[in-house]
């Protein structure tokens, strides 16, 4: 779980700006960034990435830690407000999302489906081979970033972004593939969570051998999304009682067997449970449901939720999403893998910014239960 206790930024940027003689506008111009920018950093609604705070400080000749400082104030918590759950809703689990609609004189709360049940967005159909028909021909469609990733909380980014202008387009793909869409040139962006057993390092050994050792410098930056928790979900309430990896092997035991879902191949949460197997030394035959296969965390999830399966790996979120039990088995960094001749683009350079921001950064940590103090942080 998130550290709320974490420290705050702050800054003395208005007071240093002024004291320079300088307007926002003209220390927008100097550092390249928005005059709303600058406003948001002064009034702490947004946090700048390292080289944003370097410019800042050559520009207002000051350091950087002249100018930003850690409080010792605990990290301010969403505010509570009376809501009036739907009457047919299923009963809420601590941390559910709800969207929030006023009826009346009434703020209702509707727990959001966790599949979509509805007509996917869409800007074309599929025509004759490699041909589409769009729906709206004068678009070009520049404003839009295609990543390939796992983490159902990129959703929180997708929202934020579309606040800028900037949509983003999500193709699901496990980390493996997502990284070989990067390498391809298919994708602007790739998510993912792959853990290195020997180093314990997260995604750099991956991406360095997708893209052939060293030279992954040259072609790919890394921009940290947040950390999570992976482990086991249950069904609501754990009536299995299952505590660790060690009670997937528990088939053949009566009512407390327990039956099991999997992610594919190439997927980090098939590396995971691979990987926490093999040091218990467990057979993969030893696990009800070893070679079923679902194709993704909430996919995963949905099976535990309708009651097909006992149990089965992902993370924090998608618990949270489904109200199911959630046995914590490691805490890991989901990344952003960009190619770097993309770095510059007006709409990547939005999506890290939107990585820094304060409200983007509490709305991950409540929904998605993640760690947001690495957010926006370059990697590689």
């Amino acid at each position: 779980m998130p550290d709320t206790t974490q420290p705050e930024t702050l800054n003395c940027l208005a007071e240093l700006r002024r004291s320079r003689g300088l307007s926002a506008a003209a220390l927008a111009t100097a550092v390249g960034v928005s005059r709303q920018t600058i406003y948001a950093m002064e009034a702490g609604t947004y946090v700048p990435n390292t080289t944003v705070a370097l410019r800042l400080a050559r520009t207002l000749e000051s350091s950087v830690e002249d100018l930003f400082s850690l409080s010792s104030v605990p990290a301010r918590e969403s505010p509570q407000r009376a809501v009036t759950v739907l009457p047919d809703a299923e009963a809420l689990e601590f941390g559910q999302p709800l969207q929030l609609c006023r009826v009346d004189n009434r703020l209702m709360a509707s727990p959001p489906s966790p599949i979509p049940w509805s007509l996917p967005p869409a800007d074309a159909i599929s025509a004759e081979k490699n041909t589409a028909r769009v729906f709206h021909p004068e678009m070009d469609f520049r404003n839009r970033i295609l990543i390939a990733g796992c983490d159902p909380a990129i959703s929180v980014l997708a929202r934020d972004m579309r606040k800028s202008g900037i949509e983003l387009i999500l193709a699901h793909r496990n980390s493996t593939k997502a990284l070989q869409l990067l390498k391809t040139g298919a994708v602007h962006v790739a998510g993912t969570h792959l853990r290195d057993e020997e180093t314990g390092q997260s995604n750099i050994p991956a991406i360095r051998q997708t893209f052939r050792g060293k030279n992954a410098e040259n072609e790919v930056a890394v921009i940290a999304f947040a950390e999570w928790e992976e482990g086991i979900l249950t069904a609501s309430g754990n009536p299995k009682n299952i505590r660790g990896v060690a009670d997937l092997a528990r088939a053949g035991r009566g009512a407390m067997s327990v039956s099991f879902v999997n992610r594919e191949p190439g997927s980090g949460s098939r590396r995971l449970l691979d990987a926490q197997i093999a040091k218990l030394r467990i057979e993969p035959k030893r696990i009800r449901g070893y070679n079923s296969i679902a194709a993704g965390h909430l996919a995963a999830a949905w099976e535990v939720h309708r009651g097909a399966v006992d149990c089965c790996l992902a993370t924090r979120a998608a618990a949270r999403l489904f109200g199911l039990g959630f046995v914590p088995l490691m805490s890991e960094r989901y990344d952003l893998a960009i190619r770097r001749r993309h770095l510059e683009l007006p709409a990547i350079q939005m999506l890290i910014d939107t990585l820094n921001r304060s409200a983007f950064r509490r709305e991950l940590e409540s929904v998605g239960g993640c760690d947001t103090r690495v957010s926006g942080t370059r990697i590689l």
